[in-house]
């Protein structure tokens, strides 16, 4: 019942969280229908585990908006699209091909937000920002043979153009977007000479930045997106040719 990971990090899960797992992925697969989730008792019965955990499973899944608990009703499973996707735990536990779905869906939404949030950031960015942009751009350069250290970099990167923006609703929706971010990161990372062309790409958002061009800002984070879309499209055709042979 093990979560499945993005990275070869050794995680420790919770028994209700490796529970929850488990009965995600049945949800996911249709196993369990009729919109019907297993009650406390079911869950205490099925899996050998007390009461207490089965309680926490049920916690740890209305927290993500999969089941409705409610005192002396049946424990439902809500509309997949009602979801909580910007969660870690729920992307480990989703099958490959709908996490791609959601990258997709991330990257729309980054398509409307990130651009203005550059010429947002192009009107009012301090000096003391773009010095650490600098800094960051100079890693990346550096890193470029190491995608997982350049990963870490390249979110910051945009985070600082973001609180540049001052806008502090649109931070926290691209700061709660951050495990979809990651997992796209990862995706567009792994392509051949994917690095050296984003290190060009962030180096052209930052002269606009240091131009204070608005326009010339908003232009280059758009095409940096547009070459990230053309990555995540090509590994969502890749996992779609794989199901289809097994």
């Amino acid at each position: 019942m093990q979560g499945r990971q993005e990275s070869p990090d050794v995680r420790i899960r919770t028994l209700p969280v490796q529970v929850a797992a488990h009965l995600t992925r049945r949800i996911v697969s249709g196993e369990i229908a009729d919109g019907r989730a297993p009650s406390e008792l079911d869950i205490s019965q099925e899996f050998g585990v007390s009461r207490v955990v089965a309680r926490e499973t049920l916690k740890i899944l209305a927290s993500l908006d999969i089941v409705d608990v409610a005192q002396g009703r049946r424990v439902v499973v809500r509309p997949r699209a009602e979801w909580d996707y910007l969660s870690p735990l729920l992307i480990e536990w989703l099958p490959e091909e709908i996490v791609n779905e959601l990258l997709q869906e991330l990257h729309q939404l980054r398509v409307l937000l990130e651009p203005e949030l550059a010429a947002m950031a192009a009107c009012s960015i301090t000096d003391e920002t773009l010095d650490r942009l600098s800094g960051e751009i100079d890693r990346m350069s550096e890193l470029e043979a190491d995608p997982d250290a350049y990963l870490e970099v390249d979110h910051e990167f945009h985070m600082e153009i973001c609180r540049a923006a001052d806008n502090r609703i649109l931070d926290r929706i691209m700061y709660s977007a951050r495990w979809l971010g990651t997992a796209s990161r990862r995706i567009t990372n792994e392509a051949p000479a994917a690095l050296r062309k984003a290190t060009n790409d962030h180096t052209e958002i930052y002269e606009a930045l240091v131009a204070r061009d608005p326009a010339g800002a908003r232009a280059a984070m758009r095409k940096h997106l547009r070459n990230n879309s053309a990555l995540i499209a090509e590994k969502e055709q890749q996992t779609r040719q794989a199901a289809r042979r097994r």
